[in-house]
């Protein structure tokens, strides 16, 4: 009878296993608002880079927001699910990562953006916010910020359809639709931000765990 009892404890434990795993590899974030307290016309007048952030941590709600803006999912479009910037033939070759370190909610480490589910996908566990400001030429800012913004292209998605020419001139203008999201976001919610280009590539691959991308953008996000 006592074996019996250990027996069903393990197989009950067994089973709970896959669940935890789960529910830690995956974060439903909160569904993003439509709607905001601040005109365009404003952010865009008030928009500024800020390269020095407060030592306090961001909510979940404003990871969502961000993200959301980067590249989350708007309305059915003639190609399919419209994203939150415009893409040469809807091909949306970005790919948006979010690597936290000060998240009220949110355990430390790097995240995949999933914008059709609207979930955190976890890559690597821990703060790698000074392993990234590295990579970044040692740039403070990044390793500061409650999070950093990484968006990394796949070249190969665009040139498929238009070419090497269109590759290289097609996701340098994505990157930029989605970097301008980031920062009018930003500035909607009393947040900073400010757009980093200079990186070693290979380097922050290898803080993000990825290969056959390319980073094309960083972006701190915190309390100015």
């Amino acid at each position: 009878m006592v074996h019996l009892k250990i027996t069903a404890v393990l197989v009950a434990v067994l089973l709970l296993v896959p669940v935890f795993c789960g529910a830690e590899e995956e974060i439903k974030l909160p569904a993003p608002k439509h709607r905001g307290t601040l005109s365009v016309e404003q952010a865009i007048y008030d928009r500024r880079s800020v390269r020095r952030f407060a030592k306090v941590p961001i909510s979940l709600e404003d990871v969502s927001q961000i993200l959301w803006a980067a590249g989350g999912s708007t309305v059915d479009g003639m190609t399919g699910p419209t994203r939150a910037y415009p893409s040469a033939g809807a091909v949306y070759p970005l790919e948006i990562y979010l690597v936290a370190g000060n998240v009220t909610g949110l355990s430390p480490g790097i995240y995949l953006y999933d914008w059709k589910k609207n979930m955190l996908i976890l890559m690597k566990k821990g703060d790698l916010r000074a392993q990234l400001a590295k990579a970044a030429l040692s740039q403070g800012m990044i390793r500061e910020a409650p999070v950093t913004i990484v968006v990394t292209a796949v070249h190969a998605k665009t040139a498929r359809r238009y070419g090497e020419r269109g590759a290289v001139r097609y996701v340098s203008m994505d990157a930029g639709h989605l970097g301008q999201n980031v920062h009018l976001q930003a500035e909607s919610l009393g947040l900073g931000t400010v757009m980093v280009g200079a990186f070693i590539d290979n380097e922050v691959l290898k803080v993000l765990g990825v290969k056959d991308e390319l980073p094309v953008y960083m972006m701190p996000v915190g309390k100015p």
